[in-house]
């Protein structure tokens, strides 16, 4: 449970007598409200040419109170026939990942990307693009409010980060202070390492270190 509910579930608790549980329901009956509001703003979206050619958008998935949460730059082909973030040949990989470390990408954490459509073949998210569609991203760490932000690629970690001038190689595997309040930790995005198996062992160092953070941070709710 949140801290900033705390002292008033203790009030209305003992001075009330309204019964903690349904407080606590009624909290997660709001966040997942907020986040189905802007699920339906997103599925209305035409700020930029993207929405002409996709399939389905992808807002995201996971459990909206999870203390990690996972941003990638953009859906791919899978994702796009899916509507769902990280379904793919990387998405398995995520998924593995976070296995290894005792996270279930379902129950512990939460993933989204930059940009909610599929960029034609593939390429690269455009300035344009990350402008028009990034403010739906910033919207949902500030309802899921994690407690550490995973930029999985550049184009993530440059926009959660602030610093688009400084290589990938010298942000990840680092804690940062984000933008938007978290702390961030900057990795590979999979697909990179499906690419280069070479540095398996790096994004599985980095992971590692999600799972050392999480531990420290064990009595935070």
């Amino acid at each position: 449970m949140r801290k900033d509910n705390l002292e008033v579930l203790l009030f209305l608790k003992e001075f009330l007598g309204i019964n903690e549980i349904l407080v606590e329901k009624e909290e997660v009956r709001t966040v997942e409200k907020e986040l189905e509001e802007l699920k339906e703003e997103v599925y209305r979206c035409k700020k930029c040419p993207l929405h002409l050619q996709k399939t389905n958008y992808v807002f995201g998935s996971g459990n909206p109170y999870a203390k990690v949460m996972f941003v990638g730059e953009a859906p791919g082909a899978d994702e796009d026939r899916e509507g769902l973030p990280f379904v793919g040949r990387a998405g398995k990989l995520l998924t593995q990942l976070l296995k290894e470390i005792g996270l279930d990408r379902e129950k512990d954490v939460y993933i989204a990307n930059v940009l909610k459509c599929r960029p034609p073949g593939n390429r690269d998210p455009l300035p344009a693009e990350i402008r028009a569609c990034s403010p739906y991203l910033v919207k949902q760490i500030k309802i899921i409010k994690p407690k550490l932000l995973v930029a999985l690629g550049r184009f993530a970690a440059y926009f959660l980060s602030g610093r688009d001038k400084v290589p990938l190689s010298k942000l990840r595997g680092k804690l940062h202070e984000s933008v938007f309040g978290p702390r961030l930790l900057v990795t590979y995005h999979p697909a990179a390492i499906l690419r280069n198996p070479g540095r398996m062992h790096e994004i599985k160092s980095d992971f590692r270190m999600i799972l050392k953070i999480l531990e420290e941070n064990g009595g935070e709710d």
